[in-house]
């Protein structure tokens, strides 16, 4: 497949088309190609991971208030480690764009997770020394971060934990969950989660899983206290 078709679904034209060529090029490729004096990826994800650690920090930090230090390490961990980068890098289909040596795509080298985590931070870094800082946030903000906001890692955050902190400091407070519809075949469930304290309804939230949904539901009681709490 062609660069070009890559720039045109992610909307991004690169002004130095080598620079998006060594983001996709193994070190395999440069090895069986030498004649045409490529390099390979490798700096690049260096590069792009800075970028990603410090643009995923910067997104927490300014949408995340009610986490504190340790709770958004850990989010960041989640977002920004190999099996997450791999599913970034699947759903942008990068592995088309691979430049493999004939071994490594005998091997299944171009569905290696390790391999796509790498091409999605070479990616990165690429579109940083292309067109910048803001471009490389723009990016992410366009297929990073909300799938943050939609809870995709919510796995990573404890909701109910927080929850129940927060109403712990009030005397005479009680939080109750309750799965208050389902939907969908057995296969492809979701389920919707009721948050309320002392009989008060506080949120709802869905998720594919019932504890998916009482997260949900936790951080969206959460975020209408802040919401309140700011005003």
């Amino acid at each position: 497949m062609s660069f070009s078709q890559l720039m045109e679904d992610l909307n991004i034209t690169f002004r130095d088309g080598n620079l998006l060529k060594q983001a996709f090029t193994h070190s395999s490729y440069v090895n069986e190609h030498r004649e045409e004096n490529n390099s390979d990826n490798e700096r690049l994800e260096f590069l792009g991971d800075a970028v990603l650690e410090l643009g995923v920090s910067q997104y927490l930090f300014r949408n995340h208030t009610e986490l504190a230090e340790g709770q958004m390490t850990k989010l960041r961990a989640s977002i920004v480690c190999e099996a997450s980068l791999v599913n970034f890098a699947r759903a942008l289909d990068f592995g088309n764009y691979i430049l493999l040596g004939k071994g490594e795509e005998q091997t299944g080298g171009r569905n290696r997770p390790a391999l796509l985590a790498d091409v999605f931070e070479s990616f990165l870094g690429a579109l940083y020394l292309d067109q910048g800082y803001d471009a490389a946030i723009d990016f992410l903000e366009k297929y990073v971060f909300p799938k943050v906001s939609t809870g995709a890692f919510s796995h990573a955050m404890d909701y109910k934990s927080q929850l129940q902190e927060l109403v712990q400091q009030y005397k005479n407070q009680q939080i109750t969950y309750s799965i208050i519809n389902e939907k969908g075949p057995s296969h492809d469930k979701e389920f919707i989660a009721q948050v309320s304290i002392n009989d008060d309804i506080a949120a709802s939230g869905t998720g594919r899983t019932k504890k998916e949904a009482e997260q949900r539901a936790a951080k969206n009681a959460l975020d209408a206290f802040n919401e309140r709490n700011t005003k």
